[in-house]
């Protein structure tokens, strides 16, 4: 199934009668045995659907679209399938509530077009068009969006786990959210993305785009002071409390921001906002863990550590028996999420400690491996090299060929005997194409 939050935008004023005739034409592609005829489709429906909303082509659409419509196709080549894989691509569950949704924004004045303006008056910044938009229809305050995230406009805030070309924040969202507030949002809905039982507090709180914006800790302040349970079990969604969502997802300031202002703090979300007096809290005087606190706890909030550069933190709890090599669900040890946040101090410490260095995590990468694959990512050169000299002197294994990175570290790496191989790729960045290698570059 496509993530919700990659679902398609409508064109403006969509008929019902194209989307039909796509899917017919979508099944005669699906029987043709021309094996590139849903890649055609595909790219003529992704690059209608662009030019109708002014916008470029995105590979990844296209590229997501053809993989679901060969899955689907691949069961059964039915018309009925054809329409599943349409209406999932836009957001919704199904066929039917695809239709009903496109039925209702051609009846005048409708709520659902009401809450369609609605939702791009909030993430455009749009005051104005808000406002007259609740004051004609105030019940659209608390109405909830047809898609399968069913988010009502107050969740539009947060730009998280709706559909991803909703995700903007704009200056004014803090005025917006007031607005909302005011006229009867509920503070605590939730949205259907994650696992369920996200609030807008726990998404805007682990989105990227208010913490861009420079506008996130007014937004989660003003969340509070409207009453927003800070302290909700899966308000972050994923089974997460506030602050291990944020640290989750990255978002530390507001990690630090949330406790700050009173949210509960278990032994992992301590130690992965570096609260060293609280985590020691947690140990006897002998070392050994509370009750209060779990292993699975201490050994994830140890990686936390790690990743986030609180080198205090894993001095303690090294000294209270971590063991180094301690993997998370995706395979990280602490030495891997230390250098994949780039914290040269944190990874000496952890050396002292004869981590494993040949230990590799889910997508086969080494703690080396992991280092260039940080750099290429967006690391900062100078720091990589020094991180990379340090492992080496460590006993990490320099391959004779590795994926490019970017001059400075290639450069580095070629004068100690590893060459870049042009024509290898980073795991899931291989291009299929020449548009898709002219907008990857030469990874």
């Amino acid at each position: 199934m496509p993530n919700p939050q990659d679902a398609l935008p409508l064109p403006p004023r969509p008929s019902l009668e194209r989307y039909r005739k796509l899917a017919k034409e979508l099944v005669k592609a699906g029987k043709s045995h021309d094996g590139n005829a849903i890649s055609e489709w595909t790219n003529r429906w992704i690059e209608t659907l662009a030019q109708r909303a002014g916008s470029k082509p995105s590979l990844a659409d296209a590229n997501r679209t053809e993989s679901f419509a060969r899955e689907k196709l691949a069961e059964k080549c039915t018309l009925t399938n054809a329409q599943f894989v349409i209406a999932r691509s836009h957001g919704f569950e199904s066929w039917p509530k695809f239709t009903r949704h496109m039925e209702a924004l051609t009846r005048e004045n409708s709520s659902v077009g009401r809450f369609e303006a609605a939702a791009d008056a909030i993430v455009t910044g749009k005051l104005s068009v808000l406002q007259r938009l609740l004051h004609e229809d105030p019940p659209l305050v608390r109405m909830r969006s047809t898609r399968e995230h069913q988010a009502t406009l107050l969740l539009y805030v947060a730009a998280n786990g709706v559909e991803n070309y909703r995700q903007k924040t704009p200056k004014n969202i803090v005025q917006i959210t007031n607005l909302l507030l005011e006229a009867g949002a509920e503070i605590d809905a939730t949205a259907n993305v994650y696992g369920g039982g996200a609030t807008t507090l726990g998404l805007a709180a682990t989105s990227i785009h208010p913490e861009l914006a420079g506008v996130q800790e007014p937004l989660l302040q003003t969340l509070l002071d409207h009453g927003a349970t800070i302290d909700q079990p899966r308000t972050a969604g994923n089974n997460h409390p506030a602050v291990l969502g944020c640290l989750a997802n990255g978002r530390t300031k507001a990690a630090a921001f949330l406790a700050s202002r009173g949210a509960g703090l278990t032994l992992e979300s301590a130690a992965g906002i570096g609260r060293l007096d609280l985590a020691k809290s947690y140990f006897n005087d002998d070392g050994a863990l509370k009750p209060s606190a779990t292993r699975k706890q201490l050994e994830s909030g140890f990686r936390y550590a790690c990743l986030y550069g609180h080198t205090g933190m894993v001095e303690f709890l090294l000294e209270r028996g971590v063991d180094p090599a301690t993997q998370g669900d995706d395979g990280q040890t602490g030495l891997h999420c230390a250098v994949i946040g780039g914290h040269l101090n944190t990874v000496k410490i952890l050396l002292q400690h004869n981590p494993p260095l040949e230990m590799k995590n889910i997508y086969g990468g080494t703690v080396f491996g992991q280092t260039l694959w940080s750099a290429a990512h967006g690391g900062d050169p100078e720091i990589y090299i020094g991180i990379i000299e340090t492992l080496i002197a460590a006993g990490a294994e320099l391959p004779a060929r590795h994926v490019p990175v970017n001059p400075r570290i290639d450069g580095w790496l070629e004068q100690h005997g590893s060459y870049a191989e042009p024509n290898w790729y980073w795991f899931g960045e291989e291009p299929r194409s020449n548009a898709e290698k002219d907008e990857l570059g030469n990874y």
